[in-house]
């Protein structure tokens, strides 16, 4: 019986469904709001390992499963980071990405004087790394680097304190910088009304005498402020149509829609706010169209001329729950939202050029996944001269990597969309990620007892150091030398260390908005740069 029983867990499909089935109860347990989620699944496949190694039987799974986990994982977060990381490198603060940076950098750092200084077998340091910086992204790509199942070690014995430690830090951080949390709130949300660029709306009096008479293509409104003009309003309460060429009288109503620096302009162009509300008018229709249609992606809406097509004018576009203002220059994605008001009439055909339909938004088709891990993989082979006769690739993981953050940046070509919707990309992420966890864990299981047996309690140290010491060196480089807001310091900081419990616990501490918008910032820099410096760390360790 007990022969039966070795043999049946030591099946190939039998103990990756107990693994995983197993691992993902346990994950959803939760100590004081804190839960390994998917990681549980390693440490459940290193028990598995580690008792049938026990026993005598060197198990593992088929390598195919672990290398397709691996693809379909990497590949599913570059195309959701892929929109906010080009985007992030373009607009947001510099300060708040050199910290994430400086997280990573450190990590690093602190990881080569350890292995170095004790010692420490460089395929389980790397691993020490990726674990002490809670980055499954990274775990893929020190295997990968390595080649070898003790980097899955040094994950396992980091991860923990790595959850554990960065909640405690964010937890006590404010005590020890002697901050007071109303006060950094305050101070973070009078920041935001002077550097927002949020999209709002407001109704004006046209007081202006030089507006009086004429048509909103003779203001050229939309060049001057920035701002889109959606309603108008007669005097004597008759909505009027709003095309190019409608009229504006002084008096009239007008709502705008567009930024507070572009609501300015508006006041100075036109005339001055007000609180009356225009009412919904039968004459026209606001309603929201979703970009489902493929012959528009890509397209900006200047080349599609709304106004003049359609006698239509979008007033904001709502891309992944991020409200946009409507520029001409702005180019559309598949699943956009657009806010337009049109004439009734116009509405069918609105409908009809963009599709319109949330069914074919939600539809996930695995034809970009395919393709776009193909050209990772292309992209991943190449080899790159380097002084010496040596050579460099990115391999695969940061071939697909890449890959997957200029395709879903690029949005189409020719008649392909790359995009994966958010549930279909968190379904395949999700399988991805068992695929990959279940076999690295039961390798690294057989070896969890020798190398533990050589370094002993020394790797534990040595992993809360990797993480508290970069957490540091972030609090006080951005506190006392960048003077970051503490909420936007403490969302970098958990970013940069792409823990999202640590994200949770300071959230918790304010109602603000400041540690979400941080942590979206910074995660996709931290997120690649935690793979560059794996691949690094792999090379000169």
């Amino acid at each position: 019986m007990t022969n039966f029983l070795l043999q049946f867990l030591g099946t190939d499909y039998v103990a990756l469904f107990i693994i995983i089935g197993i691992g993902i109860q346990i994950g959803r347990i939760k100590f004081r709001g804190v839960s390994l989620d998917s990681s549980a699944v390693i440490f459940v496949a290193m028990l598995y390992g580690h008792l049938l190694h026990l026993q005598g039987i060197e198990f593992s799974l088929p390598g195919i499963i672990q290398q397709t986990g691996l693809l379909l994982f990497i590949f599913t977060i570059g195309m959701q980071a892929g929109p906010s990381f080009f985007e992030v490198l373009k607009t947001q603060g510099s300060k708040l990405i050199i910290l994430a940076i400086l997280a990573v950098l450190t990590g690093a750092l602190v990881t080569i004087a350890f292995s170095l200084g004790f010692d420490i077998d460089p395929k389980i340091a790397t691993g020490l790394f990726t674990g002490a910086l809670t980055s499954t992204p990274g775990l893929a790509a020190a295997i990968e680097a390595t080649n070898s199942p003790f980097a899955s070690i040094g994950y396992g014995i980091a991860y923990p304190f790595g959850v554990i430690g960065v909640i405690l830090f964010i937890k006590l951080a404010p005590r020890f910088l002697r901050a007071k949390l109303d006060q950094e709130e305050e101070k973070f949300l009078s920041e935001a009304k002077i550097q927002t660029s949020e999209v709002t709306n407001r109704n004006f009096i046209i007081t202006n005498d030089n507006v009086d008479g004429r048509t909103i293509q003779e203001l050229d409104i939309r060049m001057m402020t920035k701002a889109n003009i959606s309603r108008i309003m007669r005097p004597d309460e008759v909505s009027v149509p709003l095309t190019a060429e409608a009229i504006l009288h002084k008096g009239d109503l007008v709502k705008a829609v567009g930024t507070e620096e572009a609501l300015k302009r508006v006041e100075v162009l036109l005339g001055k706010p007000t609180d009356k509300e225009i009412p919904a008018s039968g004459l026209y229709e606001i309603k929201w169209y979703v970009i489902s249609r493929y012959n528009v992606v890509n397209k900006t809406l200047g080349e599609l001329n709304l106004q003049k097509n359609f006698k239509a004018t979008v007033t904001r576009i709502r891309r992944a729950g991020i409200d946009l203002p409507a520029r001409p220059a702005l180019k559309l994605r598949f699943g956009d939202r657009l806010l337009i008001s049109s004439s009734k009439g116009n509405v069918n055909s609105l409908s009809s050029l963009f599709g319109n339909s949330m069914t074919e938004v939600e539809t996930t088709s695995f034809l970009p996944v395919a393709l776009g891990i193909v050209v990772g993989l292309l992209l991943g082979a190449i080899e790159i001269p380097l002084p010496g006769g040596t050579s460099f690739s990115l391999g695969i993981t940061g071939g697909v990597l890449i890959a997957a953050l200029v395709l879903s940046r690029i949005g189409k070509t020719g008649s392909i969309i790359w995009n994966v919707p958010v549930a279909g990309n968190q379904i395949l992420r999700q399988l991805g990620l068992l695929l990959f966890l279940t076999p690295v864990g039961l390798s690294a299981g057989a070896h969890v007892g020798s190398a533990l047996q050589e370094h002993g309690f020394s790797l534990f140290l040595i992993a809360a150091a990797i993480t508290l010491i970069p957490m540091i060196v972030v609090v006080v480089v951005g506190r006392y030398f960048m003077n970051v807001n503490l909420f936007s310091l403490l969302g970098a900081l958990t970013g940069g260390m792409t823990s999202t419990p640590g994200l949770s616990a300071v959230d918790s501490m304010t109602t603000t908005g400041g540690p979400q918008i941080a942590y979206a910032a910074v995660y996709p820099f931290a997120l690649v740069f935690i793979i560059i410096c794996t691949q690094i760390l792999a090379l000169l360790l």
